[in-house]
């Protein structure tokens, strides 16, 4: 099947950065916001900036909550999550109160512990720890390699991690960045990391 790309748009951060980074890589892509505009695509970016709970209401409000559950678990269709992009392929995130994520993951989403000279949010580039790679999500990506990083709340490590995953330490280690099947996601930001982000993108986009 021919690879056909989307980013989907529901109102929650700018996608300008991730279009200019696929147009760099030469990927053709779609803009969807509704339900409606799902078309045989093989790949999808899920982007996000902002409030987990205002995120899922936006994505109820447009039906596209159940579909791209239903398109990623029956379909197969591969999909990257960026940033809140990542958290809400979970199962719940504590921000402004439990709200309930996509579950297509089995992780929790809380919020990150202000400590002696670290600031909360975690904003800047900082250094990957790679700790599993078997279906090459971090090929071409060095250990300690720098990402972009803009976020107040994280995914916790846990000892059932059965998938590929890279860490990063901010309060504590937490997950940067995975790959279990066709499900991808990325706490940081590689639309905005240079090299190495589109580095990521395209073992992602290639998968």
């Amino acid at each position: 099947m021919k690879k056909k790309v989307c980013i989907v748009d529901y109102g929650m951060g700018n996608i300008t950065s991730i279009e200019n980074s696929l147009k760099f890589l030469s990927i053709k892509y779609d803009v969807i916001s509704n339900y409606q505009e799902f078309k045989n695509y093989s790949h999808m970016i899920l982007p996000g900036v902002g409030s987990f709970k205002t995120a899922m209401k936006n994505l109820k409000k447009r039906k596209l909550d159940q579909q791209i559950k239903y398109l990623v678990k029956n379909d197969k269709i591969k999909i990257l999550g960026i940033c809140l992009g990542m958290q809400l392929l979970g199962k719940s995130s504590l921000e402004n109160g439990k709200t309930n994520g996509l579950g297509l993951m089995n992780y929790k989403v809380d919020k990150l512990k202000k400590k002696k000279n670290l600031k909360v949010p975690h904003v800047g580039f900082n250094q990957i720890r790679i700790k599993k790679n078997k279906n090459h999500f971090f090929d071409k990506i060095s250990n300690n390699a720098d990402f972009y990083f803009v976020h107040s709340y994280k995914v916790s490590l846990s000892k059932k991690f059965n998938f590929d995953f890279c860490t990063c330490n901010y309060e504590n280690d937490f997950l940067a960045g995975f790959n279990k099947g066709n499900i991808f996601g990325a706490q940081f930001h590689p639309e905005k990391s240079q090299s190495n982000g589109l580095t990521l993108l395209f073992n992602f986009l290639k998968s």
